[in-house]
């Protein structure tokens, strides 16, 4: 491994990662969603679970060891859209290809507190707060070079593939259309953006193009070799090309563990601790520097937007598996073995005083 102090794993190791995913799902699986949740659906919004049926019900739990061992149950081979997945991989891109004091005057990387689809910017750099929100995401996406928009989108979906080992990526066009008939606070926020000098060029191209790589389908196993190749460094297990400078993947995974699940970042950082995005279609990308890469796939969401029961599995892999990025290594139960721990703490915002009411957000992508 590319840890301090670890080595290639070994075939015992192999097998209890496998024998460990595969008891993570069914615990998971067996879990009684808290309630309230919701499903979204491009073009339909947010539905209630009852209103999905069994989709509901469907979960896929895939990781990537930085070596390139493959582990993955349920329904790991189901195609589902990126959505806001995508923006970890669009931003490691500028950053790379325009530096990174280019891309800051543009997109800070400060937490903001605020939903993923806020109409803010910080007032004191007059910058969207960070490229993980839709509004930061939206000009990072107007940042990537190229002479026209479709080979800047081409660049996008290269960039995509090559993170997914070489496997060819497509835009599912029933998601891109009813994105793009529904698409009305993100094409809002790109016109605010554009007078506020924020984002350049036509307002309707740059907001197809963010839509696309929303777009863009994926397995939980292809999403997990993607965040394994942010876990190696941004070397792909697979193909062993070097995808992203090592040092712009410390810069991608900084803004991740700070700002990547939104205004539940904080609570995420303390109580799970590792860099993780995800997406509203269910989609859960997490990193495990030096180690793997892990996607939960689960539709129901939670009020935040995130997958309930992906959530759920990352509040195990830490607390229950040891991989919290400041756990010590003798508590990591699936690259030792150590014995998993026996309890799970309840969620903070379930403990926290006093209670909060929330209502599910609009629009994530």
């Amino acid at each position: 491994m590319n840890g301090p102090g670890a080595g290639t794993p070994d075939a015992a190791t192999h097998r209890r990662i496998g024998t460990r995913l595969a008891e993570l799902a069914e615990r998971v699986a067996a879990w009684p969603l808290p309630g309230g949740e919701r499903c979204y659906r491009s073009g339909a919004g947010y539905l209630d679970v009852a209103e999905v049926g069994a989709e509901a019900d469907r979960l896929a739990i895939a990781a990537v060891t930085v070596d390139g061992e493959v582990h993955a149950v349920g329904d790991h081979g189901v195609a589902v859209p990126l959505h806001s997945v995508s923006k970890v991989f669009t931003y490691g891109q500028v950053l790379a290809d325009l530096g990174p004091e280019v891309v800051l005057t543009r997109v800070g990387v400060e937490p903001s507190g605020d939903a993923f689809n806020a109409l803010r910017v910080d007032e004191r750099s007059l910058r969207p707060f960070n490229p993980m929100v839709n509004a930061g995401a939206l000009v990072t996406t107007s940042l990537v070079p190229g002479p026209d928009p479709a080979a800047r989108f081409a660049r996008i979906l290269d960039t995509l593939q090559a993170f997914a080992g070489g496997d060819e990526l497509t835009v599912d066009a029933a998601t891109l259309e009813a994105e793009l008939a529904t698409a009305d606070r993100n094409r809002g926020t790109a016109y605010l953006l554009r007078s506020a000098g924020l984002l350049e060029g036509d307002v309707e191209a740059v907001l197809t193009r963010y839509l696309q790589q929303c777009s863009v389908h994926v397995t939980a196993t292809q999403c997990a070799m993607m965040a394994a190749t942010l876990a190696a460094g941004g070397r792909n297990p697979r193909t062993g090309a070097q995808v992203l400078p090592r040092r712009r993947v410390r810069d991608v995974l900084s803004v991740m563990h700070t700002c990547g699940m939104y205004d539940f970042a904080g609570e995420w950082a303390f109580e799970i601790g590792f860099p993780a995005k995800g997406g509203v279609g269910g989609l859960l990308l997490a990193v495990i520097p030096g180690k793997m890469g892990i996607a939960v796939w689960s539709p129901p969401l939670d009020v935040y937007g995130n997958s309930v029961r992906g959530v759920q599995a990352c509040r195990e892999l830490s607390a229950r598996l040891g991989l919290h990025v400041f756990a010590a290594a003798e508590e990591d139960a699936l690259l030792t073995g150590a014995a998993p721990s026996t309890a799970v703490p309840p969620p903070l915002e379930q403990v926290s005083a006093p209670p909060r009411r929330r209502r599910l957000r609009p629009r994530r992508s």
